[in-house]
């Protein structure tokens, strides 16, 4: 599926239209109009715009067919600060009556709202990818079970990556995801603790918002006001992209380390542009959101924090 269709099923699933992620029929009145009886539930991802998020939603998808006991409505916003279309995404799924709602908010904190009306309304609600923030939880009075990473230690092994390429003393950038992300914090943070091991100097770090064009006109400006520079952390592939496309078009030797392992970074990786990447299995997290968000419903009591792998992905293992 293209970013293109894949952002129109995003502006459908704000007016209240979602499509079913292809695993059923549409059903518009939520649960009660699944086929067999089966039970509805919304997977909300950040931008399908993103490679990211367009495979993690293919992977629901079949990981939905191969179950065959639910329905499936997935849906996600046109870039990573709609958090308003986000929202608008969980209204919708409260709207149909869906009996779960899996999760990758935009925002750690402004989703919180909403899916305590969500689960007010008596839906499950499962967290992926993005952690809810702990203490707007506990303000809200809810528990929600989270399914990921850990964003801090898969950083970590991203920059250390970096710093065993670059030597120490080398002078680095960090490129930031949504400042009101707990992973964009989380990462930052890895970047800045495998900076330190290694003896690397981080000059500078600003957000791009998880965005390749954002990250572009970033890098090209670091590239001016700090020529010394040798290294970028990237905290997502899609910023990586904009990186690689500033260095060469500054002619720089700069290297870059990155996260996510997205098809489209994978020829960087190869020639040596981006040292390393960190796969953290985007459609494995939704998958098994799916199955906690199941057994919610089936009455089960969800764990806390489910963690997911991460793996450190260098050329050597792209062969």
């Amino acid at each position: 599926m293209t970013a293109t269709a894949l952002v129109l099923t995003s502006a459908l699933t704000a007016c209240g239209q979602e499509g079913d992620g292809g695993a059923q029929p549409s059903a518009g009145s939520g649960a009660k109009a699944s086929g067999g009886g089966r039970p509805t539930v919304c997977l909300v991802m950040k931008s399908l715009g993103n490679e990211y998020f367009q495979a993690m939603q293919k992977g629901a998808e079949e990981h939905v067919a191969q179950r065959g006991d639910l329905v499936l409505k997935a849906s996600g916003i046109q870039n990573e600060t709609d958090i308003d279309g986000q929202v608008a995404a969980v209204n919708s799924c409260i709207t149909a009556q869906a009996q779960a709602i899996v999760v990758a908010p935009a925002d750690s904190r402004a989703l919180v709202a909403p899916l305590g009306r969500a689960v007010k309304a008596g839906i499950k609600v499962v967290n992926i990818d993005v952690k809810l923030d702990d203490g707007a939880l506990k303000a809200a009075g809810l528990d929600i079970p989270f399914v990921g990473p850990d964003n801090t230690e898969g950083a970590r092994l991203s920059g250390e990556a970096l710093g065993k390429s670059l030597g120490q003393g080398a002078k680095v950038v960090i490129l930031e995801g949504n400042p009101g992300a707990a992973n964009a914090q989380q990462r930052k943070a890895g970047f800045e603790a495998a900076a330190r091991a290694a003896g690397l100097t981080v000059v500078d770090s600003k957000t791009a918002h998880w965005e390749t064009d954002e990250a572009y006109t970033v890098v090209g400006n670091w590239l001016t006001t700090h020529p010394e520079i040798q290294g970028v952390l990237a905290s997502n592939d899609s910023m990586a992209l904009g990186a690689v496309k500033a260095v060469q078009a500054k002619q720089s030797k700069v290297k870059i380390a990155s996260f996510d392992n997205i098809e489209a970074i994978r020829p960087y990786v190869k020639d040596g542009s981006v040292v390393a990447t960190v796969d953290q299995y985007g459609a494995q997290q939704a998958a098994n959101g799916i199955d906690e968000a199941m057994k919610a419903v089936k009455g089960e009591q969800p764990q806390g924090w489910v963690k997911t792998k991460l793996t450190l992905v260098t050329a050597a293992d792209l062969g």
